[in-house]
């Protein structure tokens, strides 16, 4: 069993203007297959992220995420767009209209007994939305840890608790770095 507060590491973020760079690297105790399986598939992202509906995995594949949990004022998030790089067990990338951006998940080779997964989000708003980004993605990642473990998220028992905690520990650092 994964500690999700020791394989999820703080997000950094680099910014030029209104344009964001999220990075995360996760060490996830799984092989690629099972990790791949979670980050490129309707089935594995459902479980830890949204629903994916159309999911055409493929280069200029179709590709619309329907976030199970909600914002702040309680609307999940719809996004639709394309897949833009795809090698299989390698490289997920979507790159979704509006403020979603390009996400990017990339594998490396196992080392040891676990993978690296490196993910990259990039997209256009202001520092509120980075913030906001940071919390999302690193609570999301929580999630995949938890259901690579084998318990995918409830999420009838979402709320925005841990999310704003999340926030608050990025907002306090300027969320520009990690740990």
């Amino acid at each position: 069993m994964s500690d999700t507060h020791t394989v999820v590491e703080r997000g950094a973020a680099e910014t030029d203007g209104d344009r964001h760079i999220l990075r995360f690297t996760l060490r996830l105790p799984h092989s690629v297959s099972r990790v791949w399986a979670a980050v490129a598939s309707s089935d594995g992202l459902r479980d830890w992220l949204a629903a994916a509906e159309p999911f055409e995995p493929r280069i200029g594949g179709a590709i619309t995420l329907r976030w199970r949990n909600t914002d702040r004022d309680g609307n999940a998030t719809v996004a639709s767009g394309t897949v833009t790089a795809w090698d299989i067990e390698r490289v997920a990338e979507y790159t979704l209209e509006g403020v979603h951006g390009r996400i990017r998940f990339h594998l490396e080779p196992p080392r040891g007994d676990h993978v690296v997964l490196r993910f990259t989000n990039e997209f256009r708003g202001d520092d509120a939305l980075r913030l906001d980004c940071l919390a999302g993605w690193h609570n999301h990642f929580e999630y995949l840890v938890e259901a690579l473990d084998g318990r995918p998220a409830d999420w009838s028992a979402w709320t925005l608790t841990r999310w704003q905690e999340l926030r608050d520990g990025y907002a306090a650092d300027g969320g520009r770095g990690g740990d």
